[in-house]
Formats: C-alpha cells, structure tokens, sequence
C-alpha cells in the first residue's frame, strides 16, 4: 500500500518543493516506513506546511494501525499459501479422527442364545496428544445363514487413565489396569457386570509399571480365575545415601532435602521404547487378597514377557509358561527385531491355601526354571490347546539364525506331558515349516505379529490367524494336527483382512482397502456338517468406522490395484524366490490420464510389508490429488525367505533398483506424470529414499523422509541396533562379523553403503521429519545429511518433534508430519 503527499517547505513563507515523500507500508513490517523519491515538480496551492504535517501524521496513525492488525503467519507459510494450508488442515483432521479397533471378544449370554461382543476402540486426541481408548459393545444374533445381527450400545465408554484391560476366561470379570503417573501405585481393578468387586493398589516397593507394549506385555487368568499372572517393572533396585556427613546408613525418603540418593550402576535397557524402564519380571496376584508375589526362581539376565497359565493337573503343581530373552552379552534394541533370541520356559507358580486364600511362600523357593524350547533359537505367544493337550508358538529362527531384523515364521508344537512332568528335551514338531519359495497361489510363508486369546474352532485343533500374503493380509485355518492351512478371507479379494475374535466358529473380522475403510464382517462355514471349507462372508453394519460425506466422496473417486512388477536384470545367481516379480499397490483417481503428481512411498525396516489396507495418511494424500505408488521391494515381509534373504548384503542398489523398476513400469503404462514424481519414506525407507535422489538426481522433484538412515558408518555407533548396519550391509556374515568397535574397513564399507556417498548429486528439495528421542536411527543422522544438502544450495526444511522416537506417531507429530509432506510436494509439483 503506498500513499504519496506533497509537502510544502518554507524559509519564512511557505513554498513548493521538488520532493515528495512516499509512505510505504512494507509486509509483515510494523510501523511502516518513510521513502523519499525524487518526484516531477506539480503546482500545489500555498497551504501552510502545518496542514500537510496534519495530514501526514494522521495517515501515518492509520496506517500504524492497519499494520499492527495485521496477522502474523506461522513459519514457513505465506499469504498464498495459508488458504490451502487451512483446507489440508481440515481435511487431515476428518481423516484422522476415524477410529480403530484394537481388539476384541466374545461373551456368550446369559440365556445361551447369541452372544456379547466388546470391542476396544482407539481414536487420536490431537488437542492431549494422545489416543482416547473407549469401548464399546454389541449383542450378536445370527438369525440365519445369510443375516447376522449387531444390536450396538448408544454410546462407547471411554477408558480414561486405563493401561491394560483382560476379561476373565469365563468371561464374568474384567481385569482393569492403571498404571502409575511418577510414584504412584498401579492400581488394579476386577469388574463383575454391574460393579467393581475390587481394588488393589500395588506400590512401587513390590513393583513398577505393569508392561503393556504388546512385546513384553502378558496377563493370564488361571482356570478357577483366583490368580492372575502378569509382566510388570521389577522394583526400584536399593541405593545409597548421602548427606552432609557422607554416607548414610539405612533407608532415606526420597523427598528428604537433608539427603540424596546416589545414582547407583548403570542398567542397560532394551533400546527403542524401552527408555526408563526397568527389567520386565513376572509377578502374580491373588484375586481375593490382593497379595502379589514376584515369581521366584528366574535368573536376573533373563527378561520375561508374555505369560500363560499351563493346564492344571490333579495332583501335581502348576505351571506358569513364559518367554525369556536373555540379556547375554548385552541388550540390542528389540522393539520390532525377531531376530533376539528367545525360548519358551516354565516356573512352578506361587501357591495357596484355598481356605486362607494365602500364599505359600515356601513352594516358591525351591521353584526351579525349564527351558523348553533348547533345541530352537527363536519361541514367543506360548498358546495351549483348549484340552491342554499341546502348547502351540510361533518361532522366528530364521530371523534368529540369519540376523535379519525380521523373516519368515514357523508355527510350532509341543505335546504337553499329561503327567506334569516337564523336560527340557520335549520334541518340536513344525506345524507349518519355513517357506522358501512358493509356487503360484500357494502360502508364501507364515507372517504372523499375534494369535487371538482365543484362536480356536470348537474342534480344538484348528486355530484362525492373520498372515500377510504378499501385498494383502489374510485370514488363515490351521489344522495343528495335520498341518493343513487354508485360506478363509476371499482368495479373490485385494482386499487386506484381519481377524478380531471368534464368536464360537465363526469370525469377527475388518477387511479394508487403500481407498475402503475399514469394515466389520461376519464369516462362517457354508456347510460345517459336511467338512465344507468354504467359507461365507456377512456384512456387518458398524458405527465404529463413520467418517464425513466429504472423506467418503473423496475415497469413492479413487481406485487401487495390486501390481506385479517383473525384477530387471535377472541373473543365474539369484535364487528362484528372489528372480520372482515384487508387488506395488497403486492409487490413483479413476479419472486418472497420467498427468496427477506421483508419491512413491516406501515401508522402512527393510523387512516389513506396505499392506492393501486403509491408511489413514495414505489416503489423505490421494485426497488431495496425489497418485500413489507404493512399492513392496524384494526383501519384503509376505513373499517367501528367498525373497527376503535376496536382500541384506544388496540394501542401496537392489531395493533402489526394484523402485526405479516400478517407477518406470508406471511410466511406460502412462499411469504417471515423469516430470511429477516425489518420494516418501521412514527409517530404511529414509534410507531408500535419500538413496534415490542421490542415485537417480533427475527423476524426483521432491522428497520427505522421516527418521531416515542416511550414514551408516556414523549410526552404528549411536543406535540400539548396531548388528542390523553390520547384516543389512554385509548379508548374514554380517552377524558373525558385527562389533562394538568397528575397523577402519568397516566403516568404509558402511560409510559408501549409505545414501550421504551420493549426497554430491541430490538436487531435490528434500523435507526432513525429526523425533529428537530416536534411539533407532538418532536424530544426528538426519541432521547431518539435512546440514550437507544446505552446504551444497539444496533446499530443505528440518521440522523437529523434541518428544518423539523413531516411529514419531503421537497424534499431533503425525497429523503435523503428513499435513507438511502434503504442502511441500504441492510446492514443487505445481
């Protein structure tokens, strides 16, 4: 805005001057500013100078005003821009407020007929940064073959402070958890229908946190339901005391301001989300007194977690069935890492008298452990038998044994001595073995992250799980006997499904798509008194998934299909599983003529699997108009070990290769715009995707990446999971090869592994999404590469989340993260 004003100067009597001064008002500058521009001389009427000095201070005033009432705009963001920021803004946010569902179980009525439903709902509190837990319920009647019915209550509950919650086998009482804030104590609660029976408050002498993480995490009731067992944070190991006189014998209070306590040895911890926490040990309550016992007779190296009740024996003691990893010679990270090895052990359990409901404390000294599991380096999620019969798991040797952070599965069995007699010599029978390859069609492999409490078939032999296959999820039927697998979910379908809980036998489920939020279904065997293995599928109206008109628009003008991308340069040396074609899942609008800007998004880990299921930060992409290609390179969980192994060894050129394979796939189809690409990955997909605009300079007009690996030979000294640079760099010999301080030869190796030897060619504007608490790949890493592409004249942009780890998935860091990856490919994709 510019005003100009002629003012009259005078020496004794007012004349005109040449002069005029030019009153800018300069944007986002409060006051404005005087310029004085030399202007062609105009007639002006003899006016006393006073006038115009009038004039020009009350401008002056107006325009003070204007700009002080002018809003200043967040960081990054202009003018233009922040009408767009606004609408994405909004938009994520109807995206991020559809809920999941996290678990759920049956109940059978009181009447007999039909059954209750629970089902435990999560949804993102973006104003408290963190995710509201509620549940809700349901009474199922199914009504005929064909029509199934879901009577839903008005309104879930929501779950306010809870940590962990676990329904009786019977089903008549819950189990509520919640643990302390500072030094409280957990508090635990057991519900009956219509009231709280009771509640106990356990103090931090006795033990900490209970584990509810899914990974240590474990609570079992037994069969009468008196005890439960569960994983908690051993107590605060003692420390000493000082005060001025020096060392202070005995006990202080923490709170003493005499006093301090010294800081003690240093304990080493499991790494990535285990920050702060103390050994994870196996504690058990007694319902009736609230007496809790640690579980005695467990080495202190050992780390349990995911606990079971073993069936009672008349006349014998019971046992309590556990997974121990051992912290020999130190603690990796472990979160997401299968290749830590783990046994499957049993304790005698705390005993006692049923009259006094009273531990007896001396059964629990002579406890001695039994490793089951010796001849196999890899058990976890211990199941029983309904009958007891047999103890089923899932093993993960073949990450164990080749280092691979995470590899194909094997489902495993162990008859169950009728006697109570254990050995640690029990024979290991694999119900369903380790597929290296598959032939078309056929299982590629067990992938299997849990079983269900309840994963069984009233045959009791067949249990019900979920799998990746290839690109999709699916549900699967095992006979544990036999060994026969079947698939359940539609076989025709690219669809991803996961089963929730079984209602007798039938299934709960949700299938979903990359554009289809998720659904509840119904399935059940079409013929079950004939053996029939089909199976029909029922929907099931649900008011967990509702989402806006304008969401449900948005998806309903997309399409997705699963591609088969043939692998380039197939060589004699590559084995069969690795010389098959990769999947990409591809999503575009249906008007789709090529010409909307790509996002090539790539899964980290290497080995996890970007799965045919609803994202909710996926698909608010796509809504904004981007076309998605989303690759599962080989190396990829869900496509068979040979496939997978292909990888370590080659990360940095055969992923890099498999991606710029599908880029150009889409290319030559006319699916995608080649002046419009960009690419998006977290972790290993950081990894690839810093790789790829260093590799291919010309092929990206922008990039993000979150928590990228980014120098290797500077990482492996700083991460949680130093053996997976060494594996991933070096192949399997890696594992052998790995240590703490790594040669002048390593280092190099690492260092020209790493996308920062490319960094001389990057030109992409690259967005870089930071947790400062990352202990898997630390925040220097990306750092570092961000400081060298600005040394080098390329733009970047560093958002920093101070609260986060490597996942950065705390509601308003994700909401913040995507909304920011949206707005920074529009910049460059105009």
């Amino acid at each position: 805005m510019n005003r100009t004003l002629a003012l009259a100067s005078f020496h004794s009597v007012s004349t005109i001057s040449n002069w005029s001064v030019t009153l800018a008002t300069a944007p986002r500058l409060s006051p404005p500013f005087l310029s004085i521009q030399l202007r062609r001389p105009s007639l002006f009427h003899l006016t006393p100078i006073s006038h115009y000095t009038k004039k020009l201070s009350a401008v002056l005033a107006m325009d003070s005003s204007k700009a002080c009432s002018v809003k200043e705009l967040p960081v990054g963001l202009d003018e233009a821009t922040e009408e767009e920021y606004a609408s994405q803004s909004k938009l994520l946010q109807e995206f991020t407020s559809i809920s999941s569902i996290d678990k759920a179980w049956i109940f059978k009525s009181d009447s007999g007929i039909g059954s209750q439903a629970m089902f435990s709902i999560s949804q993102p509190n973006l104003l408290a940064n963190k995710k509201r837990k509620f549940m809700l319920s349901s009474s199922i009647s199914k009504e005929s073959i064909n029509n199934v019915n879901f009577q839903w209550a008005p309104f879930p509950i929501e779950m306010t402070g809870v940590s962990l919650f676990a329904p009786s086998p019977s089903g008549s009482k819950l189990l509520v958890i919640r643990n302390p804030e500072n030094e409280s104590p957990s508090q635990f609660e057991i519900w009956s229908s219509s009231q709280l029976e009771k509640e106990f408050m356990i103090s931090q002498s006795v033990h900490g946190s209970v584990y509810a993480d899914g990974w240590f995490e474990g609570i079992s009731w037994n069969s009468d339901e008196s005890l439960i067992a569960y994983v908690a944070e051993e107590p605060s190991p003692s420390k000493p005391s000082f005060d001025d006189q020096g060392y202070r014998k005995g006990a202080i209070k923490d709170k003493e301001c005499s006093s301090w306590k010294a800081q003690g040895d240093w304990e080493e911890e499991w790494g990535e989300c285990y920050a702060g926490k103390r050994q994870p040990a196996l504690f058990v309550i007694n319902v009736n007194s609230g007496k809790v016992e640690a579980v005695k007779g467990i080495a202190k190296s050992l780390s349990v977690g995911q606990v079971v009740w073993a069936p009672q024996v008349e006349g014998t003691e019971q046992y309590l069935v556990f997974v121990g990893w051992s912290a020999d010679p130190r603690k990796l990270g472990i979160k997401y890492c299968y290749n830590r090895p783990c046994a499957l052990y049993a304790v005698k359990a705390p005993l006692y008298k049923s009259e006094a409901a009273e531990f007896d404390l001396k059964s629990t000294e002579e406890s001695t452990v039994v490793n089951l599991t010796q001849s196999i380096s890899s058990a976890f999620f211990p199941q029983f038998s309904p009958d007891g019969k047999f103890l089923m798991f899932l093993s993960a040797k073949a990450s164990v044994d080749s280092g691979a952070h995470s590899a194909t599965d094997s489902l495993q069995r162990i008859d169950w001595p009728t006697g109570g007699k254990l050995c640690s010599s029990t024979k290991i029978i694999d119900v369903i073995p380790i597929v290296n390859c598959a032939e078309d069609g056929h299982l590629p492999g067990l992938y299997c992250s849990s079983f269900l409490s309840k994963p069984w078939l009233s045959d009791g032999c067949t249990m019900i799980l979920s799998s990746y296959w290839h690109s999709c999820e699916v549900i699967l039927s095992v006979n544990v006997i036999s060994g026969k697998v079947l698939r359940i979910s539609p076989a025709d379908s690219d669809f991803s499904w996961n089963v929730l809980t079984l209602d007798g036998d039938n299934v709960i489920a949700v299938c979903s798509s990359p554009i289809d939020v998720p659904q509840i279904k119904y399935g059940c065997l079409v013929d079950k008194a004939n053996n029939s293995t089909g199976w029909r599928w029922l929907n099931v109206s649900s008011p967990i998934f509702r989402c806006s008109e304008k969401v449900m628009s948005l998806l309903s003008s997309h399409q997705f299909s699963i591609l088969q991308i043939p692998v380039k340069d197939v060589s004699d040396c590559l084995t069969k599983g690795a010389a098959k074609p990769f999947e990409a899942i591809f999503v575009s609008s249906k008007k789709n003529d090529g010409t909307d800007p790509l996002i090539v998004m790539l899964h980290g880990g290497p080995h996890s699997v970007s799965l045919s299921s609803f994202s909710k930060s996926s698909a608010f992409l796509s809504s904004i108009g981007y076309s998605l290609l989303i690759v599962n390179y080989r190396g990829s969980l869900g496509f068979g070990e040979e496939a997978l192994q292909s990888l370590p060894g080659k990360i940095g050129s055969q992923d890099v290769n498999d991606v710029l394979t599908a880029i150009d796939y889409v290319i030559e189809k006319g699916l995608a715009n080649p002046s419009k690409i960009t690419v998006l990955g977290g972790s290993h997909g950081g990894f690839l995707t810093t790789h790829l605009i260093g590799q291919a300079p010309d092929k990206f007009v922008a990039a993000a990446v979150r928590n990228p690996v980014c120098n290797l030979s500077s990482m492996v000294g700083i991460t949680d999971i130093p053996d997976w640079c060494y594996v991933e760099s070096y192949g399997s010999n890696g594992k052998s090869i790995y240590t703490e301080a790594p040669s002048a030869e390593h280092l190099t190796h690492l260092y020209n592994k790493s996308p920062i030897s490319h960094i001389s060619k990057v030109k992409a504007p690259t967005l870089f999404l930071l947790g400062a608490q990352d202990l898997r790949v630390p925040v220097s890493n990306g750092l570092q590469y961000s400081r060298a592409l600005k040394e080098r004249g390329v733009e970047t942009k560093v958002i920093m989340f101070p609260n986060d780890i490597h996942a950065i998935e705390r509601p308003q860091s994700d909401f913040e993260s995507f909304l920011n990856i949206g707005m920074w490919f529009k910049r460059y994709c105009q």
